[in-house]
C-alpha cells in the first residue's frame, strides 16, 4: 500500500572518455524536487564535451514492507537517492527512484545502470515525518537457551 510519493526531478552528466568501446559515459549527478510542470527532458548545460540535462515526471514512493530499509538510509552519515536507467536510442532514461537502501542495492546488484546521490534535505525530511509516524523496529530478542 503507497503511504506517500514526492515528485523528483534527476540531473544526469555526459562525460567523454577515452575508451575502444565507448566516446561518452553517463552518470546521475544529483536529484531535485520537482516543482509544477516541466518538460520530460531538459538540456541544463553543454560545454567541452560534457552536457548536463535534467530529466522530471520520477516519483519517490514509500511503501510498509520498505520501512526497514528507508530507515537504514536516513540515519546513515550520507543518505542518498537511488536511481536506475537505461539507455533507450543513445539518451540515458531515469526509470525508477527509491530511498530505501535495500531496494537501493537491489538496483546496484540488478545489472542495469543504477547510481546512488546525496538525499537533498528536503527529502531526508520528508523521509523522517513518514518514518516517526510509521515505523516501528523489531524488537530484539534474545537467545533461547536448552
Amino acid at each position: 500500500m503507497l503511504m506517500g510519493r514526492m515528485p523528483i526531478a534527476v540531473i544526469m552528466q555526459r562525460r567523454p572518455v577515452n575508451h575502444p568501446w565507448a566516446d561518452a559515459s553517463w552518470s546521475i549527478v544529483g536529484v531535485a524536487l520537482q516543482h509544477g510542470d516541466l518538460p520530460a527532458v531538459q538540456p541544463l548545460r553543454q560545454e567541452e564535451g560534457k552536457e548536463t540535462v535534467l530529466f522530471s515526471g520520477l516519483q519517490l514512493e514509500l511503501y510498509p514492507d520498505e520501512n526497514a530499509g528507508y530507515f537504514e538510509n536516513w540515519i546513515a552519515p550520507e543518505p542518498k537517492v537511488f536511481v536506475r536507467w537505461r539507455m533507450e536510442a543513445e539518451r540515458p532514461m531515469p526509470v525508477i527512484a527509491s530511498v530505501s537502501y535495500l531496494e537501493g542495492t537491489r538496483m546496484l546488484d540488478s545489472g542495469d545502470p543504477a547510481d546512488g546521490v546525496p538525499m537533498p534535505q528536503e527529502v531526508h525530511a520528508w523521509l523522517g515525518a513518514y518514518l516517526q509516524a510509521h515505523y516501528r523496529p523489531e524488537e530484539k530478542r534474545g537467545r533461547r537457551h536448552g
